[in-house]
């Protein structure tokens, strides 16, 4: 499945699979559904609260929510360390074709993004003073963190696409791997969806979706 790059609406870069029919971001805009979706609903609420975030991110991609997260760890002066789990890592190749850094236009985003995509997968690499990466080549269904993520971004195909990354099993080792009061968010508000991280014990808040989208989903970890 070799995915073909594509401009959304908001001018920034994305991938398409023909296979899955499924685009890796909005077609609305990629950067304005990763910054409404990922860092206004999640990692905002979190820095208000603490200096230091641990982030676990489900589909690493394009690496668009890496960077956002390292750009808002800068400007904020926090410190993130950020996980991310992909199975399938982009040729460098295409890596090179996105255009965020052009869109963004924030100080040293090219080289940030480029030592984003180059950092060793499965070692820590420290990209800035305030935000380092583990990139982890491995499948959802292997992850088995216990109470380490304050925060986790979650985005996944859609469920119409790969129902597997969508299933009780996987929600409950996101729970699993969430701190007591971590947060998960997600562009997904589907109804079976809810049914399944009300299930793994999450704690449900529906809120406004990104252009294009009525709705997304943030669960919550309540201290027992």
């Amino acid at each position: 499945m070799e995915p073909k790059l594509v401009i959304t609406k908001d001018g920034s870069s994305s991938l398409f699979i023909a296979e899955l029919d499924e685009h890796y971001h909005s077609v609305h805009g990629a950067i304005q559904e990763s910054v409404h979706v990922f860092i206004n609903a999640g990692l905002k609420q979190k820095l208000s609260q603490q200096p230091v975030i641990q982030i676990l991110e489900i589909g690493f991609g394009t690496g668009l929510n890496a960077l956002l997260t390292c750009i808002e760890a800068v400007y904020e002066k926090s410190f993130i360390n950020y996980t991310t789990i992909e199975k399938y890592p982009l040729n460098p190749t295409l890596v090179k074709e996105l255009n965020y850094c052009a869109l963004l236009q924030s100080d040293n985003c090219s080289e940030i993004f480029s030592a984003i995509h180059s950092a060793n997968w499965g070692e820590l690499i420290p990209v800035t003073d305030s935000f380092a990466i583990k990139k982890c080549k491995m499948d959802f269904k292997d992850i088995a963190f216990s109470n380490q993520f304050d925060i986790i971004y979650f985005d996944a195909f859609a469920p119409s696409a790969q129902p597997e990354l969508w299933t009780d099993c996987i929600f409950a080792s996101m729970f699993e791997a969430l701190k007591p009061d971590g947060i998960l968010v997600t562009y997904c508000a589907k109804g079976v969806v809810k049914r399944t991280m009300k299930n793994a014990g999450f704690i449900l808040e529906t809120m406004p979706g990104p252009v294009g989208k009525r709705e997304m989903t943030r669960a919550y970890k309540i201290k027992p």
